[in-house]
């Protein structure tokens, strides 16, 4: 498990520390940290020479939504030597203390991953369900589901949310940097 820190701790420390938002880019647009630079946990391997740079100039935290994501994160980040923090309870933690998140202008909330996930995995299992009274048989695709989010748990992985991040409505709007931008803000 990542070394942590909560809200409290973070708030006096944004000045001096690295802030990486690894919830998709639509999470991040509707509301961040302010100071946070969005890499989506699906781009952290890809993010991980301008990481560790900005690891050796001082001290790097990870956030997402509630913690899970930037716990995954920060697992790849020490896999690859890079020693990073987690914020427990993410953002929404820092939302709950009265703490401010910025948003770019024109920006619209949505909703969290792992709501997205839910709402699709739900639609499906029923969707099978239906299907199977008038396919037998089609019962099997809602067990599928279920051991897919079983796996999900036991990994603390999400196929789903990975996919589901590569949709329009989770992706860069106008008013967001994009990665490479990014990348090279944290090599500076």
């Amino acid at each position: 498990m990542a070394a942590s820190l909560t809200a409290e701790q973070l708030e006096p420390r944004l000045g001096r520390l690295t802030l990486i938002d690894v919830r998709s880019a639509g999470e991040f647009a509707g509301g961040h940290i302010p100071g946070a630079l969005n890499i989506p946990l699906d781009q952290v391997q890809r993010a991980l020479p301008d990481l560790r740079a900005a690891a050796e100039r001082g001290e790097l935290a990870v956030v997402c939504a509630s913690g899970a994501r930037s716990q995954n994160a920060c697992s790849q980040l020490a896999a690859a030597g890079i020693p990073a923090l987690t914020v427990v309870g993410g953002t929404a933690a820092w939302a709950q203390g009265g703490r401010p998140l910025d948003r770019p202008a024109g920006a619209r909330a949505v909703w969290a991953m792992d709501r997205q996930v839910r709402l699709a995995a739900g639609s499906l299992v029923i969707a099978g369900m239906l299907i199977d009274l008038a396919l037998p048989g089609a019962r099997w695709f809602s067990a599928a589901i279920g051991a897919g989010l079983v796996f999900s748990a036991l990994s603390n992985t999400c196929a789903m949310g990975s996919m589901l991040a590569k949709l329009p409505y989770n992706r860069p709007r106008g008013g967001t940097a994009d990665l490479d931008d990014i990348l090279a803000t944290l090599r500076r």
